[in-house]
């Protein structure tokens, strides 16, 4: 089989390779102009390049492989010591698991498993087939809910919970960090805090962490993010108020001489239902960033949720490999933690990759530019999590 590969190349061969009449393009000599135009066609490869940036080879690979592609960018003299911005295309994860080089599987849920309603076709039997050869798979979700709460979603949608060491969520974190204060962070925090939550999707349960949650902005010690929906009241209940109006609030806390600290129980900007973006409490850490407001992000991408994944699986780094739809949560989460990543392109960004329907495949340029676009870059592209 005959698949593309994009890479940098630092001095082609005249004896292998010739130059197609392109700035920086190079081509296996097998493989003419038309012939590349015909694949680029065929298998929705690369149609559009960015000449300045990246060169094409080509190579032979046997034919249990998937179609692959390998993107990268060439690095300039400022630019030495800087690991290659590159990316292996895949069908599905057989080719990762037989090749034996991952022990562990951090895997996002929203997205990847499932789109909050239903499984995605082939997720159930890829975890069960990825189980079988002796896999340690975590759930690592920025999930505003406990662990409990994510193991009995996915076994309602049909996922078998046993199949996992255990679900690590930013809701759980944000709980163990303000019931421990153990990190000196979180020691600083007082209990008196404003509480944003969910209304419709339900409100987040605050019992035993000692909290007082207040009304008055200036009554408030920090401000606790859990959804975007409504805010959480004194009497234990909520009051629905759209995101114009948590933003109100959040300006508020920000005028303060000195502004609250904020923690965000779920990173995320938007997450996947039914086909549709739904907007998430990240949303709110952002416009209270902006505001100059000091935001405590209590999931992906920062290393506190890899960090737990690896200690609850016990193995190296090097051996695991996160999988997730996000480039700014999953990808660059990924990145900071020197963790192998694979980015599913049916996700979050399906739209802006231009992907109508599931499964299929992007553009490997596309799948750049937006790589570049977030600063975020995975070892592996997939459509979706099947085998």
């Amino acid at each position: 089989m005959r698949a593309l590969f994009l890479s940098h190349l630092s001095s082609p061969s005249p004896t292998l390779r010739s130059k197609i009449n392109i700035a920086r393009f190079y081509c296996a000599s097998p493989i003419t102009p038309s012939r590349f135009l015909s694949i680029s066609s065929t298998r929705g490869l690369y149609t559009r390049f960015q000449p300045s940036l990246l060169s094409v080879t080509s190579k032979t690979m046997s034919s249990s492989s998937s179609s692959q592609c390998s993107v990268s960018r060439e690095t300039t003299s400022t630019e030495s010591g800087e690991a290659s911005r590159a990316f292996n295309c895949l069908d599905g994860i057989r080719t990762l698991v037989e090749s034996g080089r991952f022990k562990a599987w951090f895997l996002d849920q929203y997205g990847v498993l499932h789109d909050g309603k239903k499984p995605y076709p082939g997720a159930i039997s890829t975890l069960e087939k990825l189980a079988a050869r002796g896999a340690k798979m975590v759930i690592i979700s920025n999930s505003s809910r406990r662990a409990v709460v994510t193991d009995d979603k996915l076994k309602s949608l049909g996922f078998n919970p046993s199949l996992f060491l255990g679900a690590i969520t930013s809701g759980e974190l944000t709980h163990q960090f303000l019931l421990r204060r153990d990190d000196s962070w979180f020691a600083t925090l007082g209990r008196r805090c404003i509480h944003m939550t969910w209304n419709d999707r339900g409100a987040i349960s605050l019992e035993g962490l000692g909290l007082e949650v207040v009304s008055r902005v200036d009554d408030a010690e920090f401000i606790l993010a859990h959804g975007t929906e409504a805010l959480g009241l004194p009497s234990g209940g909520s009051e629905p108020m759209d995101l114009e109006g948590l933003e109100q609030i959040l300006e508020l806390c920000a005028k303060r001489q000195k502004p609250i600290p904020m923690v965000v129980a779920n990173p995320d900007y938007v997450t996947v239902e039914a086909r549709n973006l739904r907007v998430m409490p990240g949303t709110l850490g952002a416009k209270y960033e902006k505001l100059g407001g000091d935001v405590r992000w209590m999931g992906k991408p920062d290393k506190v949720i890899y960090e737990s994944a690896i200690g609850l699986t016990g193995i190296d780094p090097n051996e695991c490999i996160t999988v997730g739809d996000s480039l700014h949560h999953d990808i660059k989460g990924s990145n900071r933690a020197n963790i192998q990543s694979a980015f599913i392109t049916g996700g979050i960004h399906a739209d802006e990759l231009g992907l109508g329907s599931f499964s299929e495949t992007a553009r490997p340029d596309a799948v750049y530019s937006l790589c570049t676009k977030f600063d975020a870059y995975p070892n592996f592209v997939l459509p979706s999590f099947t085998w």
